[in-house]
């Protein structure tokens, strides 16, 4: 398996390259025209220190880190290097090789890395593309050894022993420690002090649609133990939150559980719904 990361998000691409791709699939003259001046808006940089100067440049180059159309531009430019990975000479037919592909963020599948494949890839990417390939984050991987482990679209990829004792193992995939993170990260910040003047209800109702969200995105693979572990900081930040709103200690009805009070609040559950 070829784990691949790119450099700075298309930087070295001239925009004549990007809109040569978008013509081929584009006919429309106003709207290639509204694409090239989104491409090339000024950027402003701003000097450090009070009464600092600015000055500003136009890009000839990259797409605007963030910008709502970059993954697009990414997929437009990288279907050619899917044409040429999957053509007749490319490493799906020569050595049946596996691509799956995410914008600029992308896996080779193969039973046997061979050197073949991953010059044909590096080549073509850096040569042909212009792209930079982040030799520092880009690693063959193989599953097979003990412990390997693949991050990619926020799962982790790992062959674990059987649960039930046998031997053999099973292919585990479970949101990767970086999306858990970036997940309690976000739901601390949707239940912080400065959303002490919602009510509850509403509260719990942006809970739950994001959580509802998240958790149908991970809901691949063998989330289970992840779910329970995000159930168990969403309700101690809900009772945190709810000890905060008030001057007097909040007070659950006697004999409920917190669990339970925080169901009857309306607060979905994610352990027990997973599914492969």
């Amino acid at each position: 398996m070829y784990d691949a990361d790119l450099k700075g998000y298309f930087d070295s691409i001239p925009h004549s390259q990007l809109l040569a791709c978008l013509r081929v699939r584009v006919v429309d003259r106003s709207v290639l025209k509204l694409i090239r001046m989104w491409l090339e808006a000024p950027v402003v940089e701003r000097s450090a220190g009070q009464g600092g100067s600015s000055k500003w440049s136009r890009p000839k180059k990259g797409t605007p880190q963030g910008g709502v159309a970059s993954p697009l531009l990414a997929n437009l430019y990288l279907h050619w290097f899917d044409a040429l990975f999957h053509g007749p000479q490319g490493p799906a037919r020569r050595a049946d090789v596996k691509l799956v592909r995410y914008a600029d963020d992308f896996v080779a599948l193969a039973k046997q890395m061979g050197s073949e494949t991953i010059e044909f890839i590096e080549s073509r990417l850096e040569e042909k593309f212009q792209l930079e390939i982040n030799r520092e984050k880009t690693r063959v991987v193989d599953l097979r050894e003990e412990r390997a482990s693949l991050n990619f679209l926020g799962f982790t990829f790992r062959y674990d022993r059987d649960l039930k004792g046998r031997d053999r193992q099973y292919l585990n995939v479970f949101p990767s420690r970086k999306a858990v993170q970036r997940e309690r990260e976000k739901l601390h910040e949707m239940t912080n002090r400065h959303q002490c003047h919602k009510p509850i209800p509403v509260v719990i109702g942006e809970l739950n649609r994001h959580l509802k969200g998240w958790m149908n995105y991970f809901s691949f693979g063998y989330p289970s133990s992840t779910y329970c572990e995000i159930e168990r900081y969403v309700r101690d930040r809900l009772i945190q939150h709810l000890q905060r709103r008030s001057q007097r200690p909040y007070r659950r009805p006697q004999g409920e559980q917190w669990l339970q009070h925080l169901a009857r609040l309306g607060l979905i559950r994610l352990s027990g719904t997973a599914h492969v």
